[in-house]
C-alpha cells in the first residue's frame, strides 16, 4: 500500500511540474513611466575615442548645444551661477535651507531644476526610442548573479541628442563599439559583464530576471527621456542559454532620483531597463531534485513490512536513508548561494526528514514497547505511517 501511495505521489508531482513549463517567450508591454531616454554614443570624430575600460564613449557636443553659442558652451555648468542667500525664500527656516544645501555651489536659476547638471537652455528633452537585441548570454552564475552579454543597442531621438555619457548601472568591463553615429540616430555593439538579483524561493522551478540597466551620468530628464521600443526589443533567432529556457522579455523606463550627492542635487535621470526572464527546464528540475527525494522516502517505507521479529533489519532500512537525505540536501545547498529564506527544495527536504522520523519512530516503538503490544504497533504503523508520509510530503511540495 505504501509503495502504491508514494508512487502515485511521485507521478502527480512530476506531471504537475513538467506541465508547468512555459511554451513560448512573451514580450511584455513597456511599463508606465513619466520620462524616458536611452544612452547614446559619442561622435567618433571627437579627439578622444571610446574608453574601453569604462565601456562609455567620451562626451561630444551636439548641434543643439553649438547653436546656443551664448550659453557658455557645451557644458551647462559653464553658464550656472553661484548660489547666494537670495536663492532661498525669505520665509524658509534654517533647517529647510540646510536640507537643500547652502554651499556656494553653481546652480541654474532658470528652469525647473537648480542642479549644476541641469540644462534649462537645451530646449526641452530629446525623446529617445531604445532598442535592444540580445545576441548571446554567457556564464550565467546563480551563485553571484553575474552574467556576460553581447547585444545591439539602438537610440533614435526625435531631435538632436545632447552630449552623452552613457553608463550601465549594473555592468562593468563594458565595451561599446559604434556602428552608426548621427545627430539623432546611434547604434552600438555592446559586450560586458553584468549582475542581477537572484530569487531562489521557488528553486528548482525558479525564474530569474536578467537585467541590463542604462542611464546617462550627467544628462537629466530635462535633456534625455528614454522610451523602450517593443518592436526593437528581442532576442537573436539562435539565442540559447544553457540549462534555462526563455520565459519572457520586457523593457521599461522610469525617472530615477539619487539621494542628494551635493547641495541642490535635485535633477532626476531617465533610466532604461531591459529584462530577460529565464526559467529552468521543468523536466530536468523534477528529476534532479524531487525524484531522488521521493525515492529516499519510498525505500525507507519498505521497512514497515519487516516483521517485529526482525528489528535490526527494519532499523537498517531507515537509518541509511537519513544519511542519504542529508548528503543529498548538502549537495543541493552547495549549488546555491546563502539565502535568508527557504527555497522549495529546502521545504521538500524538511518533508523528507519528517517522513523518515515517522518511520524511525514506529521502529523505536517496537523496540521500546512490551512484547504484547508489538503486533498492534506493527499493524497500526504499517497503515498510519504511509498515510502521514503522504500528507507531510504533499504539504512540503505545496507550501
Amino acid at each position: 500500500m505504501a509503495l502504491v501511495v508514494v508512487l502515485l505521489l511521485a507521478l502527480v508531482i512530476v506531471s504537475k511540474k513538467v506541465a508547468a513549463q512555459p511554451a513560448q517567450p512573451r514580450l511584455a508591454a513597456p511599463a508606465a513611466r513619466d520620462a524616458w531616454a536611452p544612452p547614446a554614443k559619442p561622435d567618433p570624430r571627437a579627439p578622444t575615442g571610446p574608453r574601453a575600460d569604462a565601456g562609455v564613449p567620451a562626451p561630444v557636443a551636439s548641434p543643439v548645444e553649438t547653436a546656443l553659442g551664448g550659453d557658455g558652451g557645451a557644458d551647462p555648468i559653464d553658464y550656472a551661477v553661484l548660489q547666494t542667500d537670495e536663492d532661498f525664500p525669505k520665509d524658509m527656516s534654517d533647517a529647510e535651507k540646510i536640507a537643500i544645501g547652502t554651499g556656494k555651489v553653481p546652480i541654474h536659476r532658470e528652469g525647473a531644476y537648480r542642479s549644476p547638471f541641469a540644462h534649462p537652455r537645451f530646449g526641452g528633452p530629446t525623446k529617445v526610442k531604445v532598442g535592444l537585441v540580445i545576441r548571446q548570454i554567457r556564464a550565467f552564475d546563480v551563485q553571484t548573479g553575474g552574467f556576460e552579454a553581447d547585444f545591439f543597442l539602438s537610440l533614435t531621438g526625435d531631435k538632436a541628442l545632447p552630449p552623452l555619457n552613457p553608463v550601465f548601472t549594473n555592468g562593468h568591463e563594458v565595451t561599446l563599439t559604434p556602428l552608426a553615429d548621427t545627430e539623432t540616430f546611434k547604434v552600438f555593439s555592446v559586450t560586458g559583464k553584468f549582475t542581477t538579483e537572484i530569487d531562489l524561493r521557488r528553486y528548482p522551478f525558479d525564474e530569474q530576471a536578467l537585467e541590463i540597466a542604462l542611464e546617462d551620468q550627467r544628462a537629466g530628464v530635462d535633456q534625455l527621456l528614454f522610451d523602450p521600443d517593443p518592436n526593437r526589443t528581442s532576442l537573436d533567432s539562435s539565442f540559447k542559454l544553457a540549462s534555462f529556457g526563455v520565459a519572457g522579455i520586457a523593457a521599461q523606463a522610469y525617472e530615477h532620483k539619487y539621494p542628494p550627492r551635493f547641495d541642490r542635487d535635485d535633477l532626476y535621470v531617465s533610466r532604461y531597463k531591459f529584462i530577460l526572464t529565464v526559467d529552468r527546464f521543468a523536466t530536468s528540475a523534477a528529476f534532479s531534485v524531487y525524484v531522488p527525494a521521493l525515492i529516499i522516502v519510498l525505500i525507507s517505507l519498505t521497512g514497515l513490512w519487516v516483521p517485529p521479529e526482525e528489528l535490526e533489519v527494519r532499523a537498517a532500512s531507515g537509518a541509511p536513508m537519513l544519511a542519504a537525505a542529508v548528503l543529498f540536501h548538502y549537495s543541493l545547498i552547495q549549488a546555491l548561494p546563502a539565502t535568508g529564506y527557504l527555497t522549495s527544495a529546502d521545504k521538500l527536504m524538511l518533508g523528507v526528514y519528517v517522513a523518515l522520523l515517522l518511520n524511525m519512530g514506529s521502529t523505536w516503538m517496537l523496540m521500546l514497547g512490551e512484547d504484547r503490544w508489538r503486533d498492534k504497533v506493527f499493524r497500526v504503523a504499517r497503515t498510519a505511517v504511509p498515510v502521514l508520509t503522504f500528507v507531510v510530503m504533499t504539504l512540503a511540495i505545496v507550501v
